[in-house]
């Protein structure tokens, strides 16, 4: 059973990257999903979650408007997209169930 996020790299302030989280073991759509990340030095930070049972959503308040969860459950995949990236957004981002399970993380860099 495990996560396995994808999808970070280097990226000018005002770009874009999608973050992707795939399952193996166990069914997505059984579990609200979401991502929390984790800049050096700094605590870790709810980012977003989509809920299993109704599909909504939700979004830390920096991340509104900007960031776009959701899930593919004929993959077995969540994604987030990230548009208008800010060098503050930059930091380890981590797929996590609401069962607790969490993948490795992917680095996300925005440079200024």
């Amino acid at each position: 059973v495990q996560l396995q996020a994808s999808g970070g790299g280097l990226v000018q302030a005002g770009g874009s990257l999608r973050l992707s989280c795939a399952a193996s073991g166990l069914t997505l759509d059984y579990y609200g999903i979401g991502w929390f990340r984790q800049a050096p030095g700094k605590e870790r930070e709810w980012v977003s979650e989509i809920s299993s049972s109704d599909g909504s959503t939700r979004y830390v308040d920096s991340a509104k408007g900007r960031f776009t969860i959701s899930r593919d459950n004929a993959k077995n995949t969540l994604y987030l997209q990230m548009k208008s990236l800010k060098p503050e957004d930059t930091a380890v981002y981590y797929c996590t169930t609401s069962s607790g399970l969490r993948g490795q993380g992917t680095l996300v860099t925005v440079s200024s």
